[in-house]
């Protein structure tokens, strides 16, 4: 409404772009972010699908599809990425650019260091490169350098990350430490503990090696019956199709599909089983922790952070099914009263530490300094 009667008033607001890999990842985890910018500077996003175009619409972006292979480098489909970036920046001649993800950041980085933009990265993660050796990741890392080092500012999800571009000698003019995508602690209310014989053990996320499903679909087998259920909520990022309907007919697993709202699910789950190998700062641990369930993660970097073990959850090695068969072996023995405690704790744990209000108030600081000019400018 405010941005409307300005341009009504004659004032020339400015321009804000954002490039990311996902307009659900973008509407869902950082819309509070947009609602507030939408208020002073035109929003323009560069997005490869149109799951959410229509709410970030709503909100008030200008959105504009940039083609993307999310995974892998391919030359010819990476090149294709850039010009649609280099476009996109010419046309709307930014103030500032946020970019997101890996792609979004090397590449809209690029651009933007060769036309002296200002821009703001935010390292979500870094994937399984980092974790190997060889030419992919010099390649990466000779990526990242010339993408981001001019960023005016770095956003981490977490120390590590932080830590191994420092190592790397990934470096840029400024650099903030923030809790992830935080949580929005009103969206994802305290539900009171499911007071049932039994258990239900939730996945919730892409169903891909990365994420630790085959660790979860081993623990299924393990600890199923009729007394303990393992959900998936999320849509096949690889070739597991055939796998999840041979152990669905067996009664193993229950398949929920892509579900674009979890809390109900998540107020129905004893407890949320997160295998994966990396992550930045884990949104689903967070939703979880903050409806009141207990989580139970791999003991990484961007799961740590989000439980205490014994007390709001409980860890295990990545990559290795024996100890999260034995993590949920050890979750089962607990009482019922003490897991709904574990909960409640979980939730306070939310509210003190990833409440996503601290998280945006981080970003509306950097992008303050740096694209907003004196109302004078403004006015034509």
């Amino acid at each position: 409404m405010e941005n409307r009667l300005a341009k009504c008033m004659g004032i020339n607001m400015e321009n804000i772009l954002i490039l990311a890999n996902s307009s659900g990842g973008l509407y869902d985890f950082r819309r509070e972010l947009l609602e507030q910018l939408v208020q002073k500077y035109n929003i323009t996003v560069g997005l490869p699908d149109k799951v959410k175009t229509s709410d970030l619409e709503e909100l008030g972006c200008q959105v504009v599809y940039t083609p993307m292979n999310r995974r892998g480098i391919n030359p010819k489909e990476d090149f294709k990425l850039i010009r649609a970036y280099r476009s996109l920046i010419k046309k709307t001649d930014p103030a500032l650019v946020l970019t997101y993800t890996i792609k979004p950041n090397i590449y809209g980085g690029l651009i933007c260091r060769l036309r002296h933009i200002p821009y703001l990265a935010t390292i979500t993660g870094l994937g399984s490169v980092f974790q190997q050796k060889g030419l992919l990741l010099k390649i990466v890392i000779l990526l990242y350098r010339i993408g981001i080092s001019k960023a005016a500012c770095i956003f981490f999800q977490n120390k590590e990350n932080q830590d191994i571009f420092h190592q790397y000698r990934i470096s840029a003019q400024n650099i903030r430490l923030v809790s992830g995508s935080g949580v929005n602690i009103r969206e994802h209310r305290m539900e009171p503990y499911p007071m049932r014989e039994g258990f239900c053990f939730l996945y919730v996320g892409r169903v891909m090696r990365e994420k630790g499903i085959e660790e979860f679909l081993e623990a299924a087998e393990a600890l199923h019956n009729e007394k303990t259920r393992f959900q998936i909520a999320g849509y096949c990022d690889e070739d597991y199709q055939e796998t999840l309907d041979r152990l669905e007919r067996r009664g193993v697993i229950e398949q929920l599909g892509f579900q674009p709202q979890v809390h109900e699910l998540l107020a129905q789950a004893s407890a949320v089983i997160l295998p994966s190998y990396h992550e930045g700062m884990s949104n689903v641990l967070q939703e979880a922790s903050s409806t009141g369930r207990p989580v139970l993660a791999s003991d990484i970097s961007g799961c740590r952070e989000i439980f205490t073990e014994g007390e709001t959850g409980l860890g295990f090695r990545p990559r290795d099914s024996a100890d999260l068969i034995r993590a949920i072996r050890q979750f089962m023995a607990i009482p019922l009263g003490e897991r709904a405690l574990m909960g409640r704790k979980a939730r306070e744990k939310m509210g003190r530490e990833f409440d996503r209000e601290r998280v945006v108030r981080a970003y509306l600081e950097e992008i303050s300094k740096r694209a907003e000019r004196s109302n004078d400018e403004f006015i034509r």
